[in-house]
């Protein structure tokens, strides 16, 4: 089922996502985020992000494929970032929350992450390039922050009637 993206203004983005107990029964939420995900033609999506305040984000980034990017649809329950590189680098983003605002964000190129899968064990891995970015990107969603919120505070007052409207949709 394809479930409505909350959009820019909503409280619900700006809140900090629970973890995911194992009781939990999010395996037909995590379905239903990858084909929204898919139908909204994004690269990731995290749970706030369709108000659902719980650490799971997915990521697919096989709209990539023609780019020569690997394609990775994944699904993440309680992902931490372990470790950040010290190589910071930049790269437009955007938010399916925030449409048709696209920014160079600076993170860094490689991040060292844990998870739990759909079996609820947990991973370890080294992600590097626009994976790394996109779970960056999600992670933060997590967390309240929006991609918008990295950006100088000129970039940010130049943004601002154009986030007004987003605001005035929602």
């Amino acid at each position: 089922m394809i479930l409505p993206i909350i959009k820019y203004g909503s409280p619900t983005l700006r809140q900090k996502a629970f973890d995911i107990d194992r009781g939990d029964s999010f395996l037909e939420l995590a379905q239903n985020m990858i084909l929204t995900l898919k139908n909204a033609n994004g690269l990731g999506l995290a749970g706030p992000q369709i108000g659902v305040l719980k650490n799971i984000f997915v990521i697919d980034t096989s709209i990539l494929k023609e780019k020569g990017i690997e394609t990775v649809e994944k699904v993440y329950f309680n992902p931490v970032i372990i470790h950040y590189s010290e190589n910071y680098v930049y790269y437009n983003e955007g938010c399916l929350s925030i449409p048709g605002i696209y920014e160079d964000v600076q993170r860094p190129d490689r991040i060292e992450v844990r998870y739990r899968d759909e079996n609820f064990d947990w991973h370890e891995e080294i992600l590097e390039g626009i994976v790394a970015r996109i779970f960056q990107h999600e992670f933060d969603h997590l967390q309240g922050i929006l991609f918008i919120d990295k950006l100088s505070a000129l970039k940010k007052r130049l943004l601002k009637n154009r986030l007004l409207e987003i605001k005035s949709k929602k």
